[in-house]
């Protein structure tokens, strides 16, 4: 067994730490938050925030881990590169971790690799008034380097850009957004393990997502897509071309794609095994465990191929717990029930919530408005849906008027509460 180094101890990062520690191995979780949900699952809880490469290598070190892991986090992706590397650790080479997190240097290399992406602009606050010009409305603006849809705009009108900038601006770190043709078709979510440069498609999924404020956020993964075979053939070249051409050599990769009537276009890649439970839709689609093939690539051990090969496949739909288009009622929540009742429905593999009382339910507008999730399983997507949507409605949720004033915590993570972890066509854009 191994001695393992999770970046984050999140509602994101705790699946991935409660199977470590199922298996055996030894964990070690960095985190700023002190009361990070994950936390309580680990054999040590280092409050440190794993931005700080220092402070993440310091660790490593004093805890002899055997490897350090970023699921699930953009975030995490580049100080895991230069901690490892700085301690002498298996892991990606910084620059290719780089390319997989910051999107102007993505954009560089996908377009030198001729792989089709939107046509986009990198904007910032000294951008010259006309910079703008050569990307078609509608667009989609967002921060070069953050994700969880924090910062992400459709813009419609040249003029909103004046008052979106900036905000888009203020998600980035390094004070850059990046301004891309808004991309109509299906969007599908793809993951790949890459062995010795070789990438093996697992899967690809359909992204749902609503209109409004909150559609770049997937309320709802579908597998398996709704493509044809010939879709489904070009997405796989185009999503693995992608990965070859920012560098991964060995790793998890998560291409995000738009097929339109002109063929798959690449949105995004990244170098981690996905949030929104695609470890989970992997596994109860394929028996593939994810988890398993990310700590062998983390301590350096070959992944087998019975490992990347389905024992089987099947429908699968995920829906999360949101507001309006989901069940969710806006408040501050007083008392959740019929969980139990969600999960034992017809169809329903798993159920979970990330929220409790005290948690105020806003709007739909970013990642961290799913509360929860739903999956299900049927002769086909239709119907797991169908069961999906029947089994999420016996969720009760009674909540008082929403406060109107500063947000009360939105997630699991700050309440200190996690409740049971464990043919469609939609107008697409962009994802994280």
């Amino acid at each position: 067994m191994a001695r393992l180094l999770f970046l984050g101890a999140s509602v994101s990062q705790l699946p991935a730490i409660r199977y470590a520690h199922e298996q055996g191995h030894e964990v070690v979780a960095c985190d700023g938050d002190p009361a990070a949900v994950a936390f309580q699952h680990c054999d040590h809880a280092e409050v440190v925030d794993f931005s700080d490469v220092g402070g993440v290598a310091e660790v490593a070190v004093r805890r002899r881990v055997d490897g350090i892991l970023a699921v699930c986090t953009d975030r995490g992706v580049v100080p895991a590169a230069r901690a490892a590397q700085r301690v002498g650790l298996p892991g990606l080479a910084p620059d290719v971790a780089r390319a997989f997190t910051h999107k102007p240097t993505m954009r560089a290399l996908l377009a030198h690799a001729g792989v089709p992406q939107p046509v986009s602009r990198i904007l910032t606050a000294e951008t010259g008034p006309d910079a703008d010009r050569a990307v078609p409305l509608p667009a989609v603006l967002k921060p070069a380097d953050s994700g969880g849809q924090r910062g992400l705009f459709l813009v419609r009108r040249r003029d909103q850009l004046e008052d979106l900038l900036p905000q888009a601006l203020a998600a980035s770190r390094t004070g850059e957004a990046v301004f891309e043709e808004f991309v109509g078709g299906l969007e599908v979510n793809t993951l790949f393990v890459v062995r010795d440069g070789i990438p093996t498609l697992l899967t690809i999924s359909d992204r749902l997502r609503p209109e409004g404020d909150g559609f770049g956020v997937g309320w709802i993964h579908s597998y398996p897509a709704t493509l044809t075979p010939d879709e489904c053939a070009q997405v796989e070249t185009v999503a693995a071309n992608a990965i070859r051409a920012l560098g991964l050599r060995d790793g998890i990769a998560f291409p995000q794609l738009i097929v339109g009537p002109n063929g798959p276009v690449l949105i995004e890649v990244a170098a981690r095994i996905a949030a929104g439970q695609m470890a989970d839709l992997v596994r109860h689609a394929t028996g593939i465990e994810l988890y398993r093939i990310a700590i062998a690539q983390a301590i350096g051990d070959p992944v087998p191929d019975e490992w990347v090969r389905p024992t089987g496949t099947r429908p699968i739909v995920i829906r999360f717990f949101t507001a309006a288009p989901g069940v969710l009622p806006l408040g501050v929540v007083r008392a959740v029930s019929g969980l139990d009742e969600v999960r034992a429905s017809p169809g329903v593999l798993d159920a979970a919530l990330y929220f409790g009382p005290g948690t105020e339910i806003g709007p739909l507008r970013v990642d961290a408005d799913r509360r929860g999730y739903v999956i299900a399983t049927a002769p086909t997507t239709d119907e797991a849906l169908a069961l999906a949507t029947a089994a999420a409605k016996k969720l009760r949720v009674d909540v008082a008027p929403p406060t109107g004033g500063e947000p009360r915590p939105r997630s699991g993570r700050r309440t200190g509460l996690l409740l049971g972890v464990q043919s469609l066509r939609w107008p697409s854009s962009r994802s994280e």
